[in-house]
């Protein structure tokens, strides 16, 4: 199954947690939160304006982000769970 986000959605996929700490502390899974980062896998084609345009997205496919850590709903696809967010509820994006 593939999804097509509409509008100004975008489809994340989260990026694997650290299971160590820096002093070499191995967390377990259920002590781990879940991460704030992701890479985008889709994008919509962007906002409608008020007057009818369309403003083109800032993201785009391959981009790791930030997003907060309850944002965007949660869906599976394949075996894979994804988030569906709003291009709002990112606040920055990796370089």
């Amino acid at each position: 199954m593939k999804l097509r986000p509409l509008h100004d959605r975008v489809i994340i996929k989260r990026l694997d947690n650290e299971t160590k700490t820096a002093s070499g502390i191995v967390i377990p899974d259920n002590a781990a939160e879940k991460p704030d980062q992701g890479e985008i896998l889709a994008v919509g084609t962007g906002k409608v304006g008020d007057d009818g345009k369309v403003r083109a997205m800032a993201v785009k496919v391959g981009d790791k982000v930030l997003f907060g850590k309850y944002s965007g709903q949660a869906v599976k696809v394949d075996g894979d769970e994804l988030l569906v967010m709003r291009e709002e509820d990112i606040m920055a994006v990796v370089e």
